[in-house]
């Protein structure tokens, strides 16, 4: 299902274009999200950042007015040979660094050759990782939650570091290329939207 990231600031902008796109929807509030329905169809679900859950009225103002942030958190970006790692205070990036290490891409070898690129490649991956678990280590310290972004399996295998054992991961999982400091950036700030998942019923 497609979702977007809306910052509160543009959120009756997004709930305008809606109703001007698909009708008035119909709201209402449930499963910790505000939801909306469209006479020819179409529907959301706009759930705050964090994984908070939005128990208030079905208004779209006061919505976008829960959003809050926690006082301190941090962003932890990770795929194959490259890393991005900050921390937020008071909404201001404090500490951040980014990385990259080369991990050799797959090979269509086959036999012995493929099992010893296979090994140095995983070999190549984990010391990768080592190197993004060991800054964000320094960069987070006891932070209590990070959104994170990128690779599923590569965040995991950093936040399986025992220095990283009381991180926990929140909502929205960003989708991001390789990490550089533009992408951290940006990061930075999807990770504070509104969640917002949307079926266009006019598109199929």
């Amino acid at each position: 299902m497609p979702e977007v990231l809306v910052p509160a600031d543009r959120w009756s902008r997004w709930i305008a274009n809606f109703a001007g796109s698909h009708g008035e929807p119909g709201l209402h509030v449930d499963g910790g999200a505000l939801r909306g329905a469209a006479p020819d169809g179409s529907w959301f679900a706009a759930r705050l950042p964090f994984s908070r859950a939005y128990d208030g009225p079905a208004d779209p103002v006061v919505f976008a007015e829960r959003v809050v942030r926690p006082p301190v958190w941090g962003v932890l970006l990770v795929r194959k040979g490259g890393f991005a790692v900050a921390l937020v205070e008071g909404g201001v990036v404090v500490a951040s660094k980014v990385g990259q290490r080369h991990v050799q891409g797959r090979t269509k070898a086959g036999g012995q050759s493929q099992q010893r690129f296979a090994r140095r490649r995983a070999n190549q991956a984990r010391a990768a990782y080592l190197a993004a678990a060991e800054h964000a280590a320094v960069v987070l310290g006891d932070v209590p939650v990070v959104v994170a972004g990128g690779d599923r399996t590569a965040v995991e295998e950093v936040l399986a570091d025992p220095r990283l054992g009381s991180v926990a991961v929140v909502g929205p999982w960003l989708a991001v290329p390789d990490p550089r400091r533009a992408v951290l950036d940006r990061a930075v700030l999807d990770a504070q939207a509104l969640v917002v998942s949307v079926e266009n019923a006019a598109s199929g």
